[in-house]
């Protein structure tokens, strides 16, 4: 008799020095259904599914897949069961084409010797149309969107033979048209008789896609719930252990003089080939700029070229009226900028370092943390101590490695730290990018008092609905250029999805005077 379960694991336990990150962990999904977990960072999420799929082998605990129980297997193992993961951050070779993506590895030969093309082709081109993927076999990966490619990663796991199917994170750099499309394929996957599990952050996602729900806090399960019978706020106090407020409660702008200005700008990469052309856009003191758009475009090197990291091969880049272009990253954070990079572990702390010294970088060689070139270890640790205690970092512990934080807790770290010493210009690159609930919550509320002190602050976002929460003005990066510019509340997220993709052909007009808005009408390309 078939198992009713594709899912089975038992008393699930894994532990690392100082952290129990599955504790006895009871997981049941069913065949045919979409299952959603959610929790906080540092949860025990990503530790189950890599159990799961035999990435990390449990110190305790029993697996079985359809009824067949797994002993310590590995990947190969999960995928000849029929298990597929689709991970994060793609795993293609942008210099082929789909149909070598999907088989590279599995290829199909003739004799056993010679690769079979024209059967790679016609076996990529038959799932692609069976589900709806609508691939061009013969597309090089380098020439499609980001959502593109994620059907392509997934057709790589259908390929394998997978039944069963994990996502991680799958909406995480998707337009909203993309990430509508992706649900009706994950929905016709599962008509097919596929199971799919998905981890997110985005509770309105869960509601939407999901048949049932495991809530996951601190390595143990708090509850399965049926997606149709739960709200986002049960929800989200499941997973934190307290009520969150989901809604950033916003007064209006009250916006003053022009703190950037930045004209003409133009950047290159490393092949020579344009990554920001022309951009033009200014944010003034006590408003949020929020810039939107797909991963890629020139976002990136916006704000290294603002932050000093990246130089300009023309325009200018003006700082309260004074020209800041080509300066280091140190002489500009002197001038009062902070910056919460995109990549926290590579460009905002030095996991070696412990909280104390991460929390002074950018100002460990002045007063009072350093004299005459000598660090002052107690005024550092004093400085963090207070820190800790003002920001909730946990554990709450100056001396801990930054490497051994939950990355919302990094974050967190970041956030004190560049908030520390009122800036008077903040650029926030994905400020929220892998936090839990909790941290988001935390940021969301720290953007906005900067904001209401006075600093202009510049949000780059792949969160539509961060952006669009946050901002009070809304431009939109395609192709390294500014297409548009919206008026927060005048603007939805079709619209904005639209211009992401170089769809838009409305008219945005920007005056002098910074007053941005945008005409209704809209084409889509």
């Amino acid at each position: 008799m078939a198992a009713a379960n594709a899912i089975e694991m038992r008393g699930i336990t894994k532990g690392y020095p100082r952290v129990l990150a599955n504790d006895r962990v009871d997981l049941d999904v069913r065949k045919g259904e979409i299952h959603a977990i959610v929790g906080e960072n540092g949860a025990g999420k990503s530790t189950l599914m890599k159990i799961l799929y035999g990435l990390t082998p449990p110190d305790a605990g029993e697996i079985r897949l359809e009824g067949t129980r797994l002993n310590k297997h590995r990947p190969s193992d999960a995928i000849r069961a029929g298990l597929g993961m689709v991970h994060q951050h793609f795993m293609l070779v942008d210099t082929l084409t789909v149909a070598e993506n999907v088989v590279l590895g599995e290829e199909p030969r003739v004799a056993g010797i010679m690769i079979d093309a024209a059967a790679a082709r016609e076996r990529v081109e038959k799932l692609s149309s069976q589900y709806g993927f609508e691939l061009d076999p013969d597309e090089y990966i380098e020439n499609l969107s980001v959502g593109l490619e994620q059907r392509v990663e997934i057709v790589k796991v259908l390929y394998r033979g997978a039944r069963i199917l994990i996502l991680d994170e799958p909406t995480g750099v998707l337009t909203p048209q993309e990430v509508s499309e992706l649900f009706v394929i994950l929905r016709a996957l599962r008509e097919a008789g596929c199971t799919i599990v998905f981890i997110t952050h985005k509770l309105d996602e869960v509601i939407e896609l999901a048949d049932r729900v495991t809530v996951m806090r601190d390595g143990r399960v708090t509850g399965v719930v049926e997606a149709a019978e739960t709200t986002k706020e049960d929800l989200a106090r499941m997973m934190v252990g307290r009520d969150v407020l989901l809604r950033v409660e916003k007064a209006p702008a009250t916006a003053g003089d022009t703190v950037l200005a930045v004209r003409g700008l133009a950047a290159v990469g490393r092949k020579g080939t344009k990554v920001l052309e022309d951009v033009d856009l200014e944010i003034r003191a006590g408003e949020v700029l929020g810039v939107a758009g797909v991963q890629g475009n020139g976002q990136t090197e916006l704000v290294e070229v603002l932050t000093g990291l990246r130089k300009a091969h023309a325009g200018e880049v003006l700082l309260g009226g004074a020209d800041v272009t080509g300066l280091t990253p140190r002489a500009i954070r002197d001038l009062g900028v902070a910056h919460i990079p995109e990549d926290r572990q590579a460009r905002g702390l030095v996991l070696e370092f412990t909280v104390a010294e991460n929390l002074v970088l950018g100002r460990h060689h002045r007063e009072p943390f350093s004299r005459r070139g000598v660090l002052r270890l107690d005024a550092i640790r004093e400085h963090a101590s207070e820190l800790i205690r003002e920001n909730d970092l946990r554990p709450p512990d100056p001396d801990v490695a930054a490497g051994t934080l939950s990355g919302g807790n990094q974050q967190k770290v970041i956030v004190a730290r560049e908030f520390d010493g009122e800036p008077t210009l903040l650029v926030a690159s994905q400020p929220t990018r892998g936090v839990d609930i909790g941290a988001v919550e935390f940021v969301h509320q720290s953007l906005l008092e900067m904001r209401d002190r006075g600093a202009a602050v510049l949000l780059v976002s792949a969160e539509l609905s961060e952006i669009m929460t946050l901002s009070d003005r809304i431009a939109v990066m395609y192709g390294g250029r500014i297409v548009a510019t919206f008026e927060s509340g005048e603007v939805d997220e079709e619209t904005l999805g639209l211009a992401m993709t170089g769809a838009w052909t409305g008219g945005a007009t920007a005056r002098s005077d910074g007053d941005r808005r945008a005409t209704p009408e809209v084409t889509a390309a």
